[in-house]
């Protein structure tokens, strides 16, 4: 055999022992990660303390890895703090309503729908009509969830928070007001006890914004009452024009002044229930 000869024979024999190597270190390394992995499966399966373990470190390296990628933390229970429902799942009367409250006022409708579930909900437990309800919100906020008078009213039913600290102690503290579900069974209670004082449905409505002791309550009831009879018509499935919101003026100022009275801006009547703190003080003393 010629020398090239010899030397091609021993490239192919020393290839042929490193393929011979290379594939048995192979073959070990599989069997070694396949015993490992076996045995990694058994130890999850046994301890499960070990498995939540290694879950939550995955989810959490991912969700970090997430994070970086879109620049926004990641909080999927979010949405449980949102005050939304979806319109299309409503019964048909409180679909109704609530696109039309959407509509007129220029909020979503689906904050809305979930206030108008809210005051049916509401409604059927205290006994008061659910387009009242929705009437009086309309009327004093707007809809807006953050609204607040120069004398303190606050939130979707114009409260006076201060006055009413303690109907929201079982809901957290004051600043449950700002809560929309909060606000809106605190301030049906509030109504509730105005209509028992007054006697009458125009008659709380008078006591609600603050002008019961007055002779004129600048429209408010009667706006209210307006705003409820269209809400009726809408939930019986008739066709109701949506017009502007009308701008409720303050009441007049025909009596002597009374303390802590305010003159209600345009904006928002619930300013003139600063009187109520008053009227609420000389209730309890047995003063009229």
């Amino acid at each position: 055999m010629s020398a090239s000869g010899r030397v091609a024979s021993a490239l192919r024999t020393f290839a042929a022992d490193v393929a011979e190597g290379f594939f048995e270190i192979t073959h070990n390394s599989f069997a070694l990660l396949g015993l490992v992995l076996v045995f990694a499966v058994v130890t999850l399966s046994v301890r499960a303390d070990l498995r939540e373990s290694g879950e939550a470190h995955l989810m959490g390296w991912l969700e970090a890895r997430k994070v970086e990628m879109i620049g926004l933390p990641i909080q999927r229970d979010a949405v449980e703090r949102a005050t939304a429902a979806n319109p299309k799942e409503l019964p048909k009367a409180q679909a109704a309503v609530a696109y039309w409250l959407s509509r007129k006022y220029r909020v979503a409708p689906e904050p809305v729908s979930a206030l108008v579930v809210e005051a049916f909900e509401t409604g059927a437990r205290t006994k008061l009509d659910p387009t009242l309800i929705l009437a009086v919100m309309a009327v004093e906020s707007g809809f807006n969830p953050f609204a607040q008078s120069p004398v303190g009213a606050q939130g979707l039913m114009q409260v006076m928070t201060q006055v009413h600290t303690d109907k929201y102690q079982n809901f957290g503290g004051r600043l449950a007001a700002f809560d929309p579900v909060t606000n809106l069974r605190v301030g049906v209670k509030v109504l509730q006890d105005c209509i028992a004082r007054a006697g009458s449905l125009e008659g709380g409505l008078r006591h609600y914004v603050g002008a019961a002791n007055m002779n004129d309550d600048g429209g408010y009831a009667a706006k209210v009452l307006a705003e409820h009879n269209r809400l009726l018509a809408v939930a019986s499935g008739k066709s109701v024009p949506i017009t502007p919101p009308a701008v409720v003026p303050p009441p007049a100022a025909n009596t002597p002044p009374r303390p802590l009275e305010v003159t209600a801006p345009p904006a928002g009547s619930a300013a003139s229930k600063i009187v109520a703190l008053a009227t609420d003080e000389a209730d309890a003393l047995g003063v009229r």
